[in-house]
């Protein structure tokens, strides 16, 4: 990647040997790796066994989950914040997850209909609920 990045800077009509810029090809590789980290994380390595049983049937909401995520149209960033409700049936997710679970989706190139939906999606998967809700 750090090749690719040296090639757009150099299109750019930008100059490799300026002080300023000897590594940002390495640095933009390392950027882009960590903006787009979902593509190397699953919903299994995330959730881990974090499912606990309950008899509870009350919505859990969690709330003003930050997320950053990049445009699958242009590669510009957005940001926001997401919340995530759901009613469990025997079953619930520790809610440091669901903040993960938003990371994990967010983390790839993104349009946030797509994101939104995913999240309710995996949210439901994993823990079998009586319905979901996700705003962005």
């Amino acid at each position: 990647m750090e090749k690719h990045w040296a090639n757009i800077i150099r299109e750019i009509g930008e100059d490799l040997e300026r002080p300023g810029l000897l590594d940002t090809p390495k640095r933009a590789a390392s950027a882009f790796s960590f903006l787009t980290r979902g593509y190397m994380q699953s919903v299994e390595e995330v959730v881990n066994d974090a499912l606990f049983p309950s008899d509870s049937s009350e919505m859990i909401l969690v709330q003003n989950i930050e997320l950053y995520s990049l445009c699958e149209h242009h590669l510009l960033p957005f940001i926001g914040k997401c919340h995530v409700a759901y009613i469990p049936t025997g079953q619930v997710l520790g809610l440091s997850k669901v903040a993960r679970l938003v990371d994990v989706f967010a983390r790839r190139l993104q349009i946030q209909e797509s994101l939104t939906s995913q999240i309710a999606e995996t949210i439901m998967s994993v823990t079998n609920a009586q319905g979901v809700g996700v705003i962005i």
